[in-house]
């Protein structure tokens, strides 16, 4: 009792307490945040789950049924993922009235907050594609617009035109251009294969040559049409077309005007 009450009147004492003290209680306070930070994760991801089943209900169910299991004019979206609910939902594509048609990028029916809840949903079903998060966007930093350029020649153009403007596909479908188009929309594209679209997996394209493409498409966005009018980019035939058009009614027209002054 002698030596511990020697040890309280010690100089040094009250530091030291002091500093035990001050370690008791940020270790304690660590523990209770790294306890309740994920159950407050948790928490908030549940609810987003409840309110996006509650949207589905409401205006998707009557097509791809009540567990979202798919109907007759309607596919299952068990396992498509938030990557997909978010392009489609977000691009104003779903819902839409008329199923046999190819489905057209509208002003969107939910905002960002529904559209969310929505992906939470379909994605607590199965796993599948997720939506990109900022960092894998970045395609300023990780993109190359030559590369880009090739890849998009390889594997989009025969669709989308060699220029991203689109073009037209058998029995009434097309491939929309892809001018404007978020990088993040565009990266959902390319994971989940949206309607004639086949899926391009990171086996098939790398995560690095996808924002290549997308630097290309941005590069050609903002590429000015040194040459007078562009009409449209879609090539010769448009060109061709427009020519033909012209010349031969400037030729009737010079015909015409010779005819009358022959009279």
């Amino acid at each position: 009792m002698k030596k511990l009450s020697r040890l309280r009147r010690h100089r040094f004492a009250s530091p030291i307490a002091l500093f035990f003290a001050l370690f008791l209680v940020g270790t304690t306070f660590s523990v209770a945040s790294a306890t309740t930070k994920p159950a407050q994760s948790a928490f908030a991801r549940s609810a987003a789950v409840d309110e996006g089943r509650q949207i589905f209900l409401k205006g998707c169910s009557s097509c791809h049924g009540l567990n979202a299991e798919g109907g007759a004019i309607a596919p299952s979206l068990i396992g498509v993922g938030a990557a997909s609910v978010d392009f489609q939902v977000g691009t104003g594509r779903m819902p839409m009235a008329d199923m046999s048609v190819q489905a057209m990028r509208k002003k969107p029916l939910y905002n960002e907050e529904q559209t969310a809840a929505l992906a939470a949903y379909v994605a607590s079903l199965a796993p599948g594609p997720a939506i990109p998060d900022a960092a894998s966007i970045n395609y300023e930093r990780d993109g190359n617009t030559a590369e880009g350029g090739e890849l998009f020649r390889t594997n989009c153009a025969m669709c989308h035109n060699f220029a991203g403007q689109g073009g037209a596909l058998t029995q009434g479908k097309y491939a929309p251009t892809l001018m404007g188009v978020e990088p993040k929309y565009i990266l959902e594209a390319l994971a989940t294969g949206p309607q004639s679209m086949p899926v391009f997996s990171d086996k098939v394209l790398t995560p690095e040559e996808k924002l290549s493409i997308i630097k290309w498409l941005k590069a050609a966005e903002a590429e000015p049409n040194l040459g007078g009018a562009s009409l449209g980019r879609v090539g010769p035939v448009t060109e061709g077309l427009l020519v033909w058009t012209l010349g031969l009614g400037l030729l009737i027209g010079v015909a015409v005007w010779l005819a009358s002054k022959a009279r």
